[in-house]
């Protein structure tokens, strides 16, 4: 099994923290995508996943809780996500509104981002983060 290695950057919130950025491919095109270690799963902006994907649900439970706030939820099959050289196939993905956050990176002079990967990712490919290189490692196998 090989280690995939992913260079990270680092965005600074108006010197009121941090956070970190990684370049995808989903649905073709390359996009940012915030790290974020402390959320239980990956999501994708609502209006990013509604305007690229024709494969779109709506779950009878429709609603996503997050600690500030509750949104309402759709899904789709993402058919391909890249992160640097994993590849993940057929990735059952949930959208939210991510408007806010993006309003508030332009503000900030930060690029906007169209996911927030979790731990449902970093789970399954054992992903490790080296802040003093910038780098995430993942597995190239699920585990």
């Amino acid at each position: 099994m090989r280690t995939i290695t992913v260079p990270l950057t680092l965005i600074n919130l108006n010197d009121d923290g941090f956070h970190l950025l990684v370049e995808i491919v989903v649905f073709g095109t390359k996009h940012w995508a915030v790290v974020d270690t402390g959320a239980s799963r990956s999501v994708f902006n609502k209006t990013f996943i509604e305007q690229n994907s024709d494969d779109i649900m709506i779950p009878e439970d429709a609603n996503a809780t997050t600690l500030f706030t509750t949104s309402s939820t759709i899904q789709a099959v993402i058919p391909k996500l890249k992160i640097g050289k994993l590849i993940i196939k057929s990735y059952p993905a949930v959208a939210l509104d991510l408007e806010t956050v993006n309003d508030a990176y332009v503000l900030m002079g930060h690029p906007r981002i169209v996911a927030i990967l979790g731990s449902d990712i970093f789970h399954k490919y054992h992903a490790k983060i080296n802040y003093k290189k910038l780098k995430i490692l993942f597995s190239s196998k699920p585990g």
